[in-house]
């Protein structure tokens, strides 16, 4: 009998420090959950469980490894925020699969996604013919944003800085350079391309954003 309380007893202060570690974690829904946020869930859930399947154990031998897979966590959460070089590393990039209507083989096999998955996640939005589609793009999560053809339906946004880093990728896919963005910006004003946090451009006009340093 005691055993059985005890067992409850660890339950709850487990549920307990498990609701507190995915608070200080931060708020992300399921289906934005990268790689490594999935590891850190997965372990944090097997220690609990080892946890009170072993009650003959001190408590403090689960909480521990639950604390270190934390700091780790909100340390790398801190530097993501930090710097796009590391966003990119831990949660990859975008990929547009369908770009002006033309489907990207070379994208779906660098990201082993084949025709199957993307009439799945078509058919998922009511869509039936890919002909129909503008744009499609796989997000870091797996999700597939989608933009179908329409005569009054601009193109997609495309981000030209972020945090102050210059997207040479999305430049090149505007068939465009560094150099034009740059007099492009000084044409609005904006010499300091550091100080720009976001920059996108979209059908012709840019929308730019500063950094607020009094908050930084």
């Amino acid at each position: 009998m005691d055993q059985y309380f005890l067992i409850v007893i660890r339950t709850i202060i487990l549920y307990g420090v498990i609701s507190i570690i995915f608070r200080l974690m931060g708020k992300r829904e399921l289906g934005e959950l990268n790689v490594l946020d999935l590891v850190v869930y997965i372990m944090i859930a097997e220690i609990a469980v080892v946890g009170i399947e072993k009650p003959e154990e001190t408590i403090v031998n689960n909480i521990l490894p639950m604390a270190v897979l934390m700091i780790i966590q909100i340390t790398l959460a801190f530097f993501s925020l930090k710097s796009k070089k590391v966003r990119d590393m831990l949660d990859g990039k975008p990929s547009i699969i369908i770009n002006n209507g033309k489907i990207d083989e070379h994208e779906m096999r660098k990201q082993r996604y084949n025709f199957d998955d993307l009439l799945l996640q078509l058919r998922d939005k009511d869509i039936r013919n890919i002909a129909d589609v503008e744009f499609a793009i796989l997000e870091t999560s797996g999700k597939l944003s989608v933009y179908e053809k329409s005569p009054n339906q601009g193109g997609i946004t495309i981000p030209l800085i972020l945090d102050g880093e210059v997207q040479e990728s999305n430049l090149q896919r505007l068939e465009k350079n560094k150099f034009w963005l740059l007099q492009e910006l000084k044409k609005l004003g904006y010499t300091q391309v550091k100080e720009i946090s976001f920059c996108s451009y979209q059908d012709g006009k840019f929308f730019v954003d500063m950094i607020d340093t009094k908050k930084r």
